[in-house]
């Protein structure tokens, strides 16, 4: 209808191809139009059963029911779902296959030409390319994008040598990611680095981390197959992994002393999570003090847990909330979830602190503080909680501040830090779209030389601020601030 090649949707019922969700909606006008019931003629009961409600994003391959408002997971008997997955996956690798050597031309000659946007009047190109969708993997490309624009921690990966060549029988062959061969010998780091670098280079539209993603179904089983995964637990084992790995060899070199050589990066770095220090802890790491005091005898103790991010919950008062423009109380925001998690807590029944002094399991108060900040500080909104039979979505509008969070309230010893080094401006926000963890579609917006843009798996847009702080945050990415700009506050 409004002749977009962006994010096409095919009814599963008629197979008409309309613009879906995030373009101009064409797939859900189809929806209801075919909900109008046909006055000229008399209904059948087959008729009846034809809804055009299910439909599936040609891009991503993921499938949509109109009338459950959400994206769903499960098939057919038959699984006709997914042969129509796999057909429109040949069809596309086909295309792509033949179509290969003229689209280089084409993007030789006019790469930049087609990615042109007029930003305060002016033409400029936009250089951000998209990641391909390789069947629901919209959770790992949102968090990829959102580290993709961490430019301290993204830097560090796109200067680190590249692994083209191997000892022995395979030295000169790029066999790192071979599937064919069942090669064991493979490296997160390397796949990561080139994802990074395919990023914001400005020679394609999109690209295709299969390879990286190749590695991840490698060593890390709990992501295999083609299910929708949770964006948070996927990013934790990344960074775990690139942690481990980064600990390791690198062409005979050890990669902590490359890190060691970059001072900007060793510098006061005393996080140290599972060994040696690396640019993953250098950068998202940070050390929380837990409090325990025994109610009954008074006694303290206190231990020292490191952290590459914070999981916060959403205040139960705030949890009835469904949008930010309704009126029934006053709007959830950042402070109340830090507010939350670091205030003084009463233990339940549960969870008996066992006590030294009384040699028994006692009733006790617990408190966090943060004892070292990370040069980044990534915050987690725990939107999914079990109930009695299955696992929930809290979708309360959490407000959130794009510049001037301010963390010295939340320190252990605030009087040792200086008046910039608390303030953190936000760089990535990865949004979930639906209500199941199972389910529904991953999002990433951040910000990249003074631009905010929007990550949707292939496609990439230019977005503005309103828009950003009006998204339902699940995943925020905070860099600490390194001059003075300003004094906005949380």
């Amino acid at each position: 209808v409004c002749r977009s090649n962006k994010s096409p949707w095919v009814c599963l019922t008629c197979s008409s191809v309309h613009c879906g969700r995030y373009v101009n909606g064409h797939a859900k006008k189809h929806y209801e139009d075919a909900q109008i019931p046909m006055t000229n003629h008399k209904k059948t009961e087959k008729q009846e059963k034809v809804q055009h409600t299910v439909c599936m994003d040609c891009s991503s391959y993921s499938t949509y029911c109109y009338r459950c408002d959400d994206f769903v997971v499960n098939d057919t008997k038959l699984g006709l779902v997914q042969k129509v997955r796999e057909h429109l996956q040949n069809l596309e690798n086909s295309a792509f296959t033949s179509d290969r050597h003229r689209k280089r031309k084409l993007l030789e000659n006019s790469s930049l030409n087609s990615k042109l946007l007029k930003v305060n009047g002016s033409t400029t190109a936009l250089c951000a390319t998209g990641l391909r969708n390789l069947g629901n993997t919209c959770f790992m490309n949102a968090i990829l994008q959102s580290l993709s624009n961490i430019q301290q921690f993204c830097c560090y990966f796109k200067e680190l040598p590249a692994v083209e060549l191997r000892n022995g029988k395979t030295a000169g062959r790029r066999t790192y990611h071979t599937r064919s061969q069942g090669d064991n010998n493979v490296s997160l780091v390397e796949e990561f680095r080139k994802t990074l670098c395919a990023l914001w280079q400005g020679s394609q539209t999109a690209f295709s981390p299969e390879s990286l993603f190749y590695v991840v179904w490698k060593i890390m089983p709990n992501f295999r197959g083609y299910q929708q995964q949770d964006a948070h637990e996927f990013m934790r084992y990344l960074l775990d992994h690139l942690h481990l790995e980064l600990q390791g060899g690198f062409n005979g070199v050890s990669r902590s002393v490359i890190l060691q050589e970059n001072s900007s990066l060793s510098a006061s770095n005393k996080c140290c999570i599972n060994g040696a220090s690396t640019v993953v802890t250098a950068i998202f790491g940070g050390i929380l003090q837990n409090e325990v005091n025994c109610l009954i005898c008074g006694t303290e103790s206190r231990k020292f847990d490191p952290f590459l991010d914070l999981s916060l919950d959403i205040p139960s008062q705030f949890r009835n909330k469904r949008s930010k423009n309704q009126e029934n109380g006053p709007m959830c925001t950042l402070r109340d979830c830090l507010r939350s998690f670091t205030d003084l807590e009463e233990l339940d029944e549960t969870e008996l602190y066992m006590c030294h002094k009384c040699k028994k399991k006692q009733k006790s108060t617990k408190k966090f503080w943060i004892q070292k900040l990370p040069k980044v500080l990534c915050l987690h909104l725990k939107r999914f909680h079990w109930t009695a039979y299955l696992r929930n979505k809290v979708d309360t509008y959490v407000e959130f501040p794009l510049r001037g969070l301010d963390m010295k309230c939340y320190l252990l010893e605030p009087e040792n830090s200086g008046p910039e080094s608390c303030l953190y401006d936000l760089a990535a926000v990865v949004v979930h779209h639906g209500s199941g963890v199972g389910s529904g579609h991953y999002t990433a917006y951040a910000t990249h030389e003074g631009r905010w843009f929007h990550f949707n798996d292939s496609t990439v847009t230019l977005t503005d601020e309103e828009t950003v702080v009006k998204a339902k945050a699940y995943i925020l990415f905070y860099v600490e601030r390194q001059a003075k700009s300003g004094s906005d506050k949380l």
